[in-house]
């Protein structure tokens, strides 16, 4: 086991720092790296700086990714914590399983998914990443671990979604779900404004739901964009495996500039036709569409970009209305946005979701209007009850995100007790005071 020092990023990009990393591959080698040097980190798929640490150490789980035991009858999955969503849907989607909760992206890991809570296109029904978790192994100074929400809710409940803080992730057992094939059943619909899609998203009975939204839209056309409602298809094998392309250099900022982004949006409405498209897709073509064009990241130039992801609640649609018309009007939105229904479903203190809606979006880093907004954006979220998503952040106030996550002190008590040297500190628990107001 070695360690270097290296310059690294989230995913974002917008926030690089330099310090000591190191990628152990055995449990032996993980407990002597992690004594008195730093967090345990994942695939670098948080936006901003929830997994950085300036100046400092960090140990990558990816090579600890093992397989450890699964039962067929049940569905019962104990894996490390190195191990990515794609691979555990690529393994057990043929035997008829699947992670009941699937991110954005498959190369997410699993100690990852715990850490943030991750929320999918299903949250409505199926609730957040952390509640089918069964029981987490935590590498403590005594050794390993389990902790079971039944032996100690406490530390189970920091520990999902609570950012790596209550100790390195070794595995977890996790319940996967059965299905009855390998693909999906999609359904696009074009919508033509936001209380259309709040009303699309509210009445749809699909097990999967996500919105693209034009964000560059306004006044009639605000919130614009394409609902995808997606079923599991019964008896269906997998289709060919994608080819994924990359991104070989960091694009010139005329490639995401307002004019592009416009005639882009303009060119995907444009695809659906006005009865909509039905199309059958392959479970990874659904769940990660972005895993197939690898290092897209890149396509927002050097300076990378900041992501906004806020939830309210189903009472304040109407603000998210408004946080939607205020994207629209600075001018420095990205082709990527995002709208989801989501229903209560939370494992841990600082878990993201609660019953409402969420909305996703790229602000490209290189405009200096970026920061402001984000502060705009921020004080309009709270003002509506809701709250932002520490996974993607890289911008927010201490005071703000405080008061959006009311069982912080809770979550502090527990970190004071499991770690009271702030040895997993990251630059985001840092900058966020969030394991002490003071």
């Amino acid at each position: 086991m070695q360690w270097k020092t290296a310059d690294y990023a989230g995913w974002g990009r917008a926030i690089r720092v330099r310090g000591t990393l190191t990628r152990p591959e055995r449990l032996g080698a993980l407990a002597t790296a992690l004594t008195g040097r730093g967090p345990a980190i994942g695939n670098f798929r948080s936006y901003g700086d929830a997994a950085l640490n300036a100046g400092g150490a960090a140990v990558q789980m990816t090579r600890l990714d093992r397989l450890l035991s699964f039962d067929a009858e049940t569905g019962v999955l104990e894996a490390e914590a190195g191990t990515t969503i794609a691979e555990l849907l690529r393994v057990f989607a043929p035997r008829g399983w699947m992670p009941p909760v699937m991110p954005g992206t498959g190369f997410a890991t699993l100690g990852g998914c715990i850490a943030n809570d991750v929320h999918g296109k299903n949250h409505h029904d199926a609730g957040s990443f952390g509640q089918h978790v069964l029981a987490v192994t935590l590498m403590t100074d005594t050794g390993p671990r389990a902790v079971t929400p039944e032996a100690d809710p406490g530390l189970f409940r920091a520990t999902m979604g609570g950012l790596g803080q209550t100790g390195a992730i070794l595995s977890a057992r996790l319940q996967l779900r059965p299905i009855p094939g390998q693909r999906m059943r999609v359904v696009e619909t074009r919508i033509p404004d936001f209380d259309a899609f709040i009303a699309a998203l509210g009445g749809s009975t699909a097990e999967f739901t996500v919105g693209w939204v034009d964000a560059t839209a306004r006044r009639k056309r605000l919130g614009r964009g394409i609902l995808e409602e997606g079923e599991l298809l019964e008896g269906s094998r997998p289709g060919p495996m994608r080819r994924a392309k990359s991104v070989p250099f960091d694009a010139p900022g005329l490639l995401l500039s307002w004019p592009v982004v416009k005639l882009f949006n303009r060119w995907r409405l444009a695809r659906i036709p006005d009865s909509g498209r039905k199309r059958i897709r392959a479970l990874d073509e659904f769940f990660f569409p972005l895993d197939a064009l690898h290092d897209w990241n890149r396509l927002y130039g050097k300076r990378g970009f900041h992501q906004f992801q806020c939830v309210v609640p189903q009472d304040a649609a109407p603000a998210l209305r408004e946080i939607l018309a205020a994207i629209a009007k600075s001018g420095i939105a990205s082709p990527l946005a995002v709208l989801k229904r989501m229903g209560p479903g939370r494992a841990g203190h600082l878990s993201f979701p609660m019953a409402g809606y969420t909305l996703a979006v790229d602000l490209p880093a290189r405009k200096t209007r970026a920061a402001p907004l984000y502060a705009r954006l921020e004080d309009m979220v709270q003002a509506a009850g809701g709250r932002l998503y520490l996974a993607k952040d890289a911008l927010a106030r201490p005071g703000t995100i405080a008061a959006m996550y009311p069982e912080l002190d809770a979550w502090r008590a527990e970190i004071a007790r499991i770690d009271p040297e702030g040895q997993m500190e990251t630059d985001l628990v840092r900058r966020l005071k969030l394991r002490s107001a003071a």
